[in-house]
């Protein structure tokens, strides 16, 4: 897949999801928004997971552990060039390096998706309502 396609593809669900990593616990209309934009790509909750864990989390997990890292927002562009570059990688090896570590780095917003998975099963009539 050629760049552009990538970005035109994957980057709305890659900065939908990005506030994941934030410093602060995502906004109900954060929430809203990433299951919007989640709906939009027509994905299954497994193609999901892999996204979270092998697109996004290697490179977001990073901007955590980083002690200059930015925590309270991110540079849409700078993020984008970084997962696009980080995508045209993750093949081979590298790929069953980052999944074998994924439970690592997504240790720190496993609960958040947690999270979004219930609301986007629910938007879906896949599980019913928690009160």
């Amino acid at each position: 897949m050629d760049t552009q396609t990538l970005v035109d593809l994957r980057s709305p669900l890659w900065l939908a999801l990005a506030p994941l990593w934030l410093e602060r616990e995502p906004r109900e209309s954060d929430y809203a928004h990433m299951v919007e934009v989640i709906e939009r790509h027509d994905l299954t909750l497994k193609e999901l997971e892999w996204i979270f864990r092998l697109e996004l989390a290697p490179v977001l997990a990073r901007h955590q552990l980083s002690v200059a890292g930015e925590w309270r927002r991110f540079d849409d562009r700078q993020l984008v060039a970084q997962l696009v570059a980080h995508h045209k990688r993750l093949t081979g090896w590298r790929r069953k390096m980052w999944l074998l570590f994924s439970g690592l780095t997504t240790m720190m917003t496993r609960h958040r998706w947690n999270e979004l998975m219930s609301r986007v099963m629910v938007a879906r009539g896949e599980a019913p309502e928690s009160p």
